[in-house]
């Protein structure tokens, strides 16, 4: 069980039970459906709740046991939600392009990151500005910037992270494809027209309202922080 409380009334507000219009459904997601109203689909927040905290307590406890969750949103609602959360608990996030092989090339993304860590460590001693011309120091710094435009937020994952949240399975499914190629279980939110076969412990939930992005957003950085928590007790 999370430590984390979930709120029904607060998912209600947030507008969480607002599924697509009826045309745009998939039959996998007719559990976790409610009813119709207006021709788009209602989801059983009942089912949500109990859903999130099953979610909830596996990041809990996979920070609990000192591993990382690597935090993806790249859709517009979702970007700036995903990378809030996973900065404000030092958890590894995905906001702006998801690149092939983020998972499942770690040798190339560790020369990646490696290369631009190098940058930025020449950048701040002064190393670059002592070799280097103003305009060609201008250039290295707009190459520091588009890296971690790319890689800033993965700059910490040294290893494969014990979890993956995802704020939205159409837009990130290749994350989702990553994560399932390496056994890496998978939380994610789960509207009206997925399939959430491949989600490990999916959220049945409005994956396109900020509110909700940003509510279920705050109780997964909640979980982490449990967990978090439960980690440094253990080391004492």
């Amino acid at each position: 069980m999370a430590s984390t409380d979930v709120d029904i009334k607060k998912l209600l507000e947030a507008g969480a039970h607002f599924g697509h219009k009826t045309s745009r459904w998939h039959p996998k997601m007719a559990p976790y459906i409610h009813s119709k109203r207006e021709g788009s689909y209602i989801i059983d927040l009942t089912q949500t709740v109990e859903c999130l905290n099953e979610a909830l307590a596996f990041i809990e406890k996979t920070t609990s046991q000192g591993k990382q969750v690597l935090i993806v949103g790249t859709k517009r609602q979702a970007k700036d939600i995903a990378k809030k959360t996973a900065e404000e608990v030092k958890m590894p996030y995905v906001s702006e392009r998801w690149l092939g092989g983020m998972l499942t090339n770690q040798k190339t993304m560790s020369g990646r990151v490696k290369h631009l860590k190098d940058l930025e460590t020449k950048m701040e001693s002064g190393q670059l500005a002592s070799r280097y011309n103003k305009l060609e120091l201008q250039r290295f710094q707009e190459e520091i910037d588009d890296m971690n435009n790319m890689y800033g937020g993965i700059k910490n994952m040294a290893i494969l992270p014990g979890a993956v949240f995802v704020f939205d399975i159409i837009s990130d499914k290749n994350a989702v494809l990553e994560a399932k190629k390496l056994n890496i279980p998978v939380a994610a939110i789960v509207d009206t027209n997925v399939d959430p076969t491949d989600i490990t412990y999916p959220i049945p939930a409005n994956d396109d309202a900020i509110k909700t992005l940003d509510l279920i957003g705050s109780y997964v950085k909640q979980a982490i922080q449990s967990g978090q928590a439960k980690q440094k007790t253990a080391d004492k």
